[in-house]
């Protein structure tokens, strides 16, 4: 990426990923009460609409509506000290953090992919997991109306060959959520029990949809490892029971995201180990 180029497309990615952290708070807060309002018919239910869009930004505890001015991205957190400014009521730090992992994703992919059209498809991408993984680890779910658009998306995002090759795309889907569907009937049919989720195969396979049937190895790989490591951190500490499942969405979103950033190179890499004088 030339230089002047840099110097505008680095910081409106930056702009531009506070803005998308700020809807993707909304999008993982209201989906999960959208979808269980659709699927149980005796959920407590709103007064008016909900959805993503309706009813406006207010605090859940005294249900004020927020000013334009409370709901900047970061800062209005900070000036307001995580606090509602009408009832003093607690906002998490999560909003704040997921805003600025949404602009720091941004700009380090800004920096790290080349072309730009390149680096706006894989920051898409980037913020697509985002949302996947806030809304899996607090609801143990990855919504079909997220898996299920991404994964179009990728391959509609690939016809002209963005981030792979339409080829290596539609194989990428394909085996991506084969592989796994079959990997969870083989457990199930040895164990008797279900090691993952139907939301971990459209993931798997939305992330081969963007990346390409080569990249998903790799991103396997990364997402056993540190869901391993992980895992048997939390078990060490007692913070989990041996027997207790932990959500897969979060390392494949993480295995995505190294694959994004360092795939090419770690790919490479293994074909220069595996022949040498190839």
């Amino acid at each position: 990426m030339a230089p002047p180029f840099a110097t505008v497309f680095l910081p409106a990615a930056v702009l531009v990923g506070l803005i998308v952290g700020s809807f993707l708070n909304v999008v993982a807060h209201r989906l999960p009460r959208m979808l269980e309002l659709a699927s149980d018919a005796d959920a407590a239910r709103p007064s008016g609409p909900y959805n993503l869009a309706r009813p406006g930004s207010h605090c859940p505890r005294c249900a004020h509506a927020i000013a334009p001015w409370d709901n900047v991205p970061v800062v209005s957190w900070l000036l307001l000290h995580g606090r509602c400014r009408h009832c003093g009521a607690s906002i998490p730090i999560r909003y704040p953090l997921v805003e600025i992992a949404a602009a720091l994703g941004a700009g380090l992919l800004a920096v790290a992919v080349d072309n730009p059209l390149r680096a706006v498809a894989a920051m898409l991408l980037y913020w697509i997991l985002l949302a996947l993984t806030v809304i899996d680890l607090d609801h143990r779910v990855l919504p079909d109306e997220i898996t299920l658009p991404g994964l179009w998306l990728g391959l509609l995002i690939n016809i002209p060959g963005v981030l792979t090759s339409l080829r290596s795309a539609v194989l990428g889907a394909a085996v991506g959520y084969l592989s796994l569907w079959s990997l969870y009937h083989l457990f199930r049919l040895v164990t008797g029990k279900e090691g993952m989720g139907y939301g971990d195969f459209k993931l798997y396979a939305l992330l081969g949809a963007w990346l390409g049937l080569a990249r998903l190895p790799l991103v396997i790989l990364v997402a056993s490892a540190l869901g391993s490591i992980v895992g048997l951190g939390l078990i060490a500490t007692r913070r989990l029971r041996s027997d207790t499942p932990i959500p897969f969405g979060p390392f494949l979103a993480a295995g995505g995201l190294v694959s994004l950033l360092a795939g090419h190179a770690i790919t490479s890499g293994w074909l220069h180990l595996a022949f040498p004088h190839g």
